[in-house]
């Protein structure tokens, strides 16, 4: 009679689950992550200099056209429309700025550029806060470029350096705050090419009827009302305040106020989302 010895079963080995190092992660950590998801946007600008000519090249012409069309039915002449123009066009173009925020993140999202970013022991809020950090640069350069084309027109803001300074900073600051708008829409939407659609259409008609280029008061009463509820109609107010003034007004305290609030709502659903997603 024979015995059959048979080995000993052993388990089989079982795949260890990855941790979730978003959970891990301390925040002196996932800020250096932020920085550095950060760099890599501004590096995606170098090798992509096309998707800075909406902050290069629009300010520029918008700047001349806007002025050379407007300024005499508007403004009687040149000159005297640069005032009302400059400021205006400067909220205009940065908040449409931040448009591009929400379609550059859905395009990276399809493209599956964050799904390799997971495999990475890095906080997955990262990729997002540097994106968003990183379009600031964007704002700033748009701002720059608008402001030196006012005053090549011969624009010269009676607020000052100071006026000048805190007026950029101030746009810069509430478009960041629009920005995570966009980003949730980003996040959430099915294409780029619907998030742009859905942002553009939102912000146009806000944009211009904000007083960016002709006074409001000169405006329908329906509409003026309107433009009481409107955030652009603020920081334009506040910017042209600041820039042809260096004046401190409500204007200043509704746009800041108005950001923070928005920051407070949109920047935990944007989160949330990107979270469930990632």
């Amino acid at each position: 009679m024979t015995t059959t010895l048979t080995a000993p079963s052993v388990p089989a080995a079982t795949a260890a689950p990855i941790a979730d190092v978003s959970n891990h992660i301390p925040l002196r950590q996932t800020m250096a992550n932020s920085l550095t998801m950060a760099y890599r946007g501004i590096l995606k600008l170098k090798h992509n200099p096309e998707q800075l000519f909406d902050v290069t090249v629009q300010p520029i012409l918008f700047t001349a056209l806007f002025a050379y069309i407007f300024g005499g039915a508007i403004g009687g002449n040149v000159h005297d429309y640069l005032p009302v123009l400059i400021p205006g066009i400067l909220v205009q173009t940065v908040v449409l700025t931040s448009v591009v925020t929400g379609t550059q993140l859905r395009e990276d999202m399809d493209k599956g550029v964050f799904d390799r970013f997971k495999s990475l022991p890095i906080a997955r809020i990262s990729a997002l806060a540097g994106a968003l950090v990183a379009d600031m640069v964007r704002y700033g350069l748009a701002t720059v470029l608008t402001l030196g084309m006012g005053l090549l027109l011969g624009y010269r803001p009676a607020g000052g350096v100071v006026g000048v300074l805190v007026a950029g900073v101030v746009v810069v600051f509430c478009s960041f705050a629009v920005s995570w708008i966009w980003a949730l829409v980003g996040i959430t939407g099915k294409s780029a090419a619907s998030v742009q659609g859905i942002s553009m259409m939102i912000m146009f008609p806000l944009t211009f009827m904000s007083g960016a280029f002709a006074q409001v008061s000169t405006m329908p009463g329906w509409l003026q009302g309107i433009d009481k509820a409107n955030p652009i109609y603020y920081m334009v107010n506040a910017a042209r305040e600041l820039m042809n003034g260096n004046v401190y007004s409500s204007n200043l305290l509704w746009s800041l106020v108005g950001s923070v609030v928005v920051i407070a709502i949109f920047a935990p659903l944007a989160v949330k989302a990107y979270m469930r997603r990632a």
